[in-house]
């Protein structure tokens, strides 16, 4: 559940790679039994953990993809393929999505770097210069061998199959327009911007795990006129507002500091930190980064699905409507949030999904939910730090609120949609296997 967190207790540090990020574990994990440690830094050395970074940032560039197409797809897929590769080699799970043949003596850490660049020049065209240079810079690492030779032409191989087998699901499908209804509780296009509603293809995109992207849809907001909608909106519209007066100081820099990233490359920078900290091999990390971002992907999927099925108004246009709807609530038309809204409909809230659905895989593949990490956000200059990855997702689903983003109702049918989609994909991934010639 989500909690209006005191803050004098934590303190969180975000988004820079070269930022000075601590671990320490408060006990053993099933994944690992090795004491605590503190880090100064990731571990430059894991070719997955290398190109999980890369991927973060070439994701974000300019126009590095259709505006249409959410990036975990292009995160999920790009994992499979790394994940694939080394476990063709390797030998020792179950492929996620395609079973190619390996050769003998192939290069892991050669497939990882061919994968992740033959995935990821498809999918990113506009950012081909940085991903081949960057794969270049790759090998210099491994010098020039037969073995090396070997797992640059497998991962291209298991990449390139990744790619088929995800060509046709739906993303790249003409993306439909959302006209908004009138009348109380209706989404509305959302200031400054009043941009056009986004992301409306992704609930038609064929899911990597789920049965069907309805699958864990939440049930039906509160009805505008029911006590509990009157309580979360006059809760946001006391926290969640510009200049609020009963916010604390501690809850702005959360409102300000979760709003500051996208939510999907913060929760890959903290298992980032995370595989470090425990002492992941490469296939561990290969696993870990497949299972978070394919968990992450069909996440978006159930959220946006929900999204429109529901189609509910964000706070900026209930507090400021003339028609409430609910004679207990009253309009407030100067009220400005704390943050710009997103433009797409309140319920479920999208941090709330993904974070819940981050920290339930971490937790789940390291066997513990204790670890204390520290993160900072240059671009805000707020660092802090969480003793638990469920600690960090509470906070960061309260920070909606506290920004003026959502109705707690938005955020605990989030957090609810998150932990049953992550638990879907841990109980059945494997995902479906596509035989490819030997």
């Amino acid at each position: 559940m989500i909690k209006r967190i005191a803050l004098a207790a934590l303190a969180v540090t975000l988004l820079a790679s070269s930022a000075t990020v601590a671990f320490a574990r408060g006990r053993k994990s099933a994944h690992r039994t090795s004491s605590g440690r503190t880090l100064a830094a990731a571990d430059t050395s894991d070719q997955v953990i290398q190109w999980n970074q890369e991927l973060q940032k070439v994701l974000v560039a300019p126009g590095a993809q259709p505006a249409s197409i959410h990036p975990t797809r292009t995160m999920a897929i790009a994992q499979i393929a790394v994940y694939d590769a080394v476990n063709g080699i390797l030998g020792r799970g179950q492929p996620l999505l395609v079973d190619v043949h390996a050769p003998r003596r192939a290069s892991a850490d050669a497939a990882v770097a061919s994968a992740a660049r033959t995935a990821l020049d498809t999918l990113l065209p506009s950012q081909q210069p940085t991903i081949d240079a960057f794969f270049q810079s790759s090998l210099a690492e491994f010098g020039s061998n037969e073995r090396v030779d070997r797992g640059i032409l497998y991962g291209a191989r298991v990449a390139d199959a990744i790619l088929a087998a995800r060509q046709n699901d739906g993303a790249t499908s003409t993306a439909p327009v959302f006209t908004p209804l009138t009348g109380p509780g209706e989404y509305q296009l959302t200031p400054p911007a009043f941009a056009p509603a986004g992301f409306t293809q992704t609930a038609n995109v064929t899911p990597f795990v789920l049965n069907n992207p309805s699958q864990f849809r939440p049930a039906a907001p509160p009805d505008l006129t029911s006590a509990r909608y009157a309580a979360d909106f006059n809760e946001v519209h006391s926290l969640g507002e510009l200049n609020s007066t009963t916010r604390t100081p501690d809850e702005t820099s959360i409102g300000r500091f979760w709003g500051a990233a996208p939510i999907w490359t913060v929760w890959n920078q903290i298992a980032d930190q995370a595989a470090v900290a425990f002492g992941n091999d490469l296939e561990q990390n290969a696993r870990l980064f497949a299972l978070l971002d394919t968990t992450l992907a069909d996440s978006a999927i159930g959220l946006y699905d929900a999204k429109y099925a529901f189609h509910r108004w964000r706070p900026v246009t209930a507090l400021t409507a003339s028609d409430q709807g609910n004679p207990n609530t009253a309009a407030d038309p100067s009220w400005v949030p704390l943050a710009n809204t997103a433009n797409d409909p309140s319920y479920p809230g999208a941090h709330a999904t993904f974070s819940q659905a981050a920290a339930t895989v971490l937790g789940d593949f390291f066997g513990t939910d204790v670890l204390s990490f520290s993160l900072t956000n240059p671009s805000v200059g707020i660092t802090r730090t969480f003793p638990s990855f469920s600690a960090a997702a509470d906070e960061a689903s309260a920070s909606r609120i506290f920004a003026g983003q959502h109705f707690r109702h938005d955020e605990e049918a989030g957090q609810s949609l998150g932990s049953q989609v992550a638990d879907f994909v841990d109980d059945h991934a494997s995902l479906p296997r596509y035989d490819h010639a030997r």
